[in-house]
């Protein structure tokens, strides 16, 4: 198996250092039961003044393992977000601008049931409020009023 890959198998990803927010909150190897009871190398070459030393080290590493995962993790959602927005068409629109408004559940006509109309409108863009916000009126001038 290629480290960093997925399989067919369904194992997963394995990450390229080995990470595991085991490591990541002690860094310390977690011990299968099996090796607590039948006695492994690591068991046995075990020295407790130089474990205790170990992890005094790791600890003061910790932060900083942890502000690489961060910023690794930032890196994926600017690469993941450039991507989606690369797709997004920007639509400009301007006052004077006739618009059809979506029907919301709330607002629609129960008699209608699901044949309702999905749009209503058309509409005349009065103001601009804010970003994508907009005053709408009828065409015939009355301003347009939520229910």
């Amino acid at each position: 198996m290629v480290r960093g890959t997925s399989t067919s198998r369904g194992w997963g990803r394995v990450p390229a250092k080995r990470c595991t927010p085991f490591s990541l909150s002690c860094k310390c190897k977690a011990m299968v039961p099996v090796e607590v009871g039948a006695g492994s190398l690591r068991r046995d070459v075990f020295n407790l003044s130089e474990n205790i030393e170990n992890q005094l080290l790791q600890l003061d590493l910790l932060e900083e393992k942890r502000n690489q995962a961060h910023l690794k993790n930032a890196a994926y959602q600017q690469r993941t977000a450039r991507y989606f927005n690369s797709k997004v068409k920007e639509r400009t629109l301007r006052v004077g601008d006739l618009v059809l408004r979506k029907v919301i559940p709330n607002t629609k006509n129960p008699a209608h049931g699901v044949f309702g109309d999905k749009w209503e409108g058309p509409y005349l863009i009065a103001d601009k409020i804010g970003h994508s916000t907009y005053q709408l009126v009828e065409l015939n001038g009355v301003q347009f009023t939520r229910l």
